[in-house]
């Protein structure tokens, strides 16, 4: 493992094939928390207008079942701590969902506390609902003694249906488990600037040029640091027989910033126009990854993800010059981090697992034909577009480019893992004057027939600044693995590079965020 990497499969088969012992400095993960609802991301138009584009993520469900009995057997007979928690998790819980999660969990914990270096953390975010059994689980695979904060995030002021606050308190807070591998572990304290309240602290002047201070109480002292703070004009004499001394604290002399306790109320969850906002589901705002990272590594370390979802873990590794490793099992997520990678102007990083043959392709379509959907638009930097079958009227995925001006133009992708015949040409066609669309790209396993290439041919050029470019263009997975890419203005005035993925639907249902 060298460099930036984004795998696309199972986790706990990547960890173990390829991620070494000790290569990490820092684990976050943000597993799906167990909450038995089903997570839809939301698309939109580069304008923002409002779009009904939904596809479902992910199924935040577990279930008792073949693997999840599977999984809990394997922990239990590799024996240890791992082992006796797991069987006294059975005993508490029987076959239930949380048993399920905690199984699929142990063995995923145990590879991720291989691959950390000794000066290495892990933080595990979760929500109430499980964070003491997975307290418990990491206690058994770190030890107690490595257990370093449970920090409590307040996501957002509380939410939640009427029906479930008039029962109980309002939830609005997630837990982060922050675990050390060793007993030293790189560690660089996240402080925030003194708030107003504090600065108001600091109401005294004596003009002498050192300006405002606070009274502090002298609570122990020797008595060559009484001689040393009265010598430099310091000592405030008590105010009342049998008082304690106090001594002037500048301001000017202060660091300017306090240290964040465990406590986390200054980083809100994403709202519904947060310009970071992707419209996935449980997407963390990357202020809190920030936070995280530079917490627990220096420039140059290497930060792990290995439910990176949209990517927010590597956005922020990125910005703040850390290498990283993403894993992710779906297509959907592994699109998304590419073009959230364009959009960031980043490079020079690896996927692995997704297919790079036409023979690798052809299994996906047939094991999943959402997933090779998902893939083939991530080869072109596009995003899907709509969700559900039937109900995409046309338009697979949406890719936006700016040529003139601030307003977006509009390519629209059509992609087909069957047979193809000139009529879905034609509904591209169709598809481009409904929308305004300038460039439409129909992307195929098989190869076009020569009808559908005059079709393509009889639709005409868009013309841009920069010559004139096919206004509907017919690429096959072949012709895209071998470097094949979208005829289209890509330099913008400025000399900058202007081909950008759409601007997702900023508008989720509030349920969506409420983890747990």
């Amino acid at each position: 493992m060298v460099g930036n990497a984004l795998y696309y499969g199972d986790n706990l088969d990547v960890l173990r094939r390829h991620v070494k012992d000790e290569s990490v400095d820092l684990v976050y993960l943000d597993p799906p928390f167990n909450s038995h609802a089903s997570y839809n991301v939301l698309f939109g138009h580069a304008d923002r207008s409002r779009s009904a584009a939904q596809i479902k993520a992910f199924d935040d469900t577990w279930h008792w079942d073949a693997a999840s009995a599977e999984a809990f057997e394997e922990a239990v007979r590799a024996g240890g701590e791992v082992a006796q928690a797991l069987a006294a998790f059975q005993t508490l819980l029987g076959p239930s969902t949380m048993l399920a999660y905690l199984s699929m969990m142990a063995p995923r914990l145990i590879e991720l506390h291989r691959v950390l270096r000794s000066t290495g953390a892990l933080y595990l975010h979760c929500d109430p609902t499980a964070s003491h059994y997975l307290r418990l689980l990491l206690d058994a695979i770190f030890g107690p003694a490595h257990f370093r904060n449970e920090i409590i995030w307040k996501r957002t002021p509380f939410s939640g249906s009427s029906k479930a606050r008039a029962a109980q308190l309002p939830r609005s807070h997630d837990v982060v488990l922050l675990y050390s591998k060793g007993h030293e572990w790189t560690w660089n304290g996240p402080t925030e600037p003194y708030s107003e309240d504090y600065l108001k602290r600091f109401k005294w002047d004596d003009d002498d040029g050192r300006g405002r201070y606070r009274k502090t109480l002298l609570k122990t002292y020797s008595k060559e640091t009484f001689e040393r703070l009265r010598d430099d004009d310091r000592l405030v004499a008590p105010v009342r027989e049998g008082a304690q001394w106090s001594y002037k604290q500048y301001l000017s002399e202060s660091s300017g910033q306090r240290q964040i306790d465990d406590v986390w109320t200054d980083v809100n969850a994403l709202n519904p126009v947060a310009r970071e906002r992707l419209g996935y589901p449980t997407q963390k705002p990357e202020a809190l990854l920030e936070r995280i990272i530079g917490a627990s590594t220096a420039e140059g370390d290497v930060v792990l993800d290995p439910f990176c979802g949209c990517g927010t873990t590597i956005a922020a590794a990125e910005r703040l010059k850390r290498k990283w490793v993403g894993i992710d099992l779906t297509a959907l997520a592994i699109s998304l981090i590419k073009s959230r990678l364009t959009a960031m102007g980043a490079s020079d990083y690896r996927v692995l697992g997704e297919p790079t043959t036409a023979d690798d392709a052809s299994e996906l379509a047939k094991d999943d034909p959402y997933q090779f959907q998902w893939w083939a638009l991530g080869l072109i930097g596009a995003r899907p577009a709509e969700g559900k079958k039937g109900a995409d009227h046309g338009i697979d995925g949406r890719l936006f480019f700016f040529d003139e001006g601030p307003k977006p133009k509009q390519i629209v992708v059509s992609v087909k893992a069957g047979k193809v015949q000139v009529s879905h040409v034609r509904d591209l066609v169709g598809v481009l004057d409904r929308e305004k669309a300038q460039i439409g790209v129909f992307i195929s396993f098989n190869e076009p027939t020569q009808p559908m290439r005059a079709e393509a041919a009889s639709a005409g050029f868009y013309k841009s600044m920069w010559g004139n470019h096919p206004r509907l263009q017919l690429l096959t997975v072949a012709d895209l693995l071998g470097g094949a890419r979208i005829d289209m203005p890509t330099v913008g005035p400025g000399g900058t590079e202007v081909a950008l993925p759409p601007t997702p639907e900023e508008t989720v249902h509030p349920d969506q965020m409420l983890l747990g």
